[in-house]
């Protein structure tokens, strides 16, 4: 657990650089999300009669990358705001200034990288295009929101925002780990998929109650370091995913299952 410590760790990491040049460069997620969702169009015409790609090693590779960031993103962080949450008052937890906390050192580098990964993260969605899958609303409005939302959020590094990084981080280890060995055909036929998508609906709902309080602690004249836009929006974002997260879910497990019996 000692090399991993030493392998994962940037004890000197200050965020100051990365928060000027978030709140600077705005036209960096702005010129992804504009070039993503042109790419979703335009993709899926030029590949309309086209015969799909093969990138099942690709798509492995790609899947097992995000697999082992999200675990040691996860292994990072999720110990730290399970401490806070057992020790401290809820209000403290979502609150209290983060430059005092975690905004500093290993957990706040890996918070840093949470929120810029979320670029590189919409490749993602290249290889569904690519290899014909169905583009769900779901997935390309998740990707573009996401990715918008932790720029934001980091640009003001917001105090809640180690939920948000902890929870994310969790469930895409289970997740991009289950992708990888599913592009490699390695995925065991007796694991339930269902369990991602209630991982993604218990999130979604743990999400939207950590915005809601935020901002009722905020709106009470409070001291709380959160953008209030940010958590309102938030909590716009959150809600909406849980809805359609539900909506997938009963589509696909129940509905769909009914069809096949």
């Amino acid at each position: 657990m000692q090399v991993i410590d030493r392998l994962l760790e940037y004890p000197t990491y200050r965020p100051e650089g990365v928060i000027n040049f978030t709140n600077n460069n705005w036209q960096i997620p702005f010129t992804a999300v504009s070039t993503y969702l042109a790419f979703c169009y335009f993709g899926k015409i030029y590949m309309k009669d086209r015969k799909p790609f093969n990138l099942k090693l690709s798509l492995a590779l790609w899947n097992s990358f995000l697999a082992v960031f999200s675990i040691a993103g996860a292994y990072i962080t999720v110990p730290v705001i399970l401490r806070n949450y057992r020790s401290l008052p809820f209000e403290n937890t979502v609150c209290d200034r983060p430059h005092d906390t975690w905004a500093s050192g290993t957990v706040g580098f890996w918070v840093m990288l949470f929120s810029l990964s979320k670029i590189p993260e919409l490749i993602d969605t290249v290889f569904i295009v690519l290899r014909k899958k169905p583009l769900i609303f779901l997935h390309w409005y998740h990707h573009a929101t996401v990715m918008m939302y932790g720029w934001h959020a980091y640009s003001h590094l917001a105090a809640a925002g180690l939920y948000f990084v902890a929870m994310n981080y969790s469930v895409h280890a289970v997740m991009y780990t289950y992708y990888a060995l599913q592009a490699a055909g390695l995925c065991p036929r007796w694991f339930p998929s269902y369990i991602i998508t209630i991982s993604q609906i218990l999130q979604m709902a743990v999400g939207t109650y950590v915005c809601v309080y935020t901002w009722y602690y905020m709106l009470q004249g409070k001291t709380c370091y959160n953008d209030l836009s940010g958590m309102i929006y938030g909590a716009l974002m959150y809600i909406s995913y849980f809805a359609l997260f539900v909506n997938f879910a009963i589509q696909r497990f129940v509905l769909k299952k009914k069809k096949t019996q």
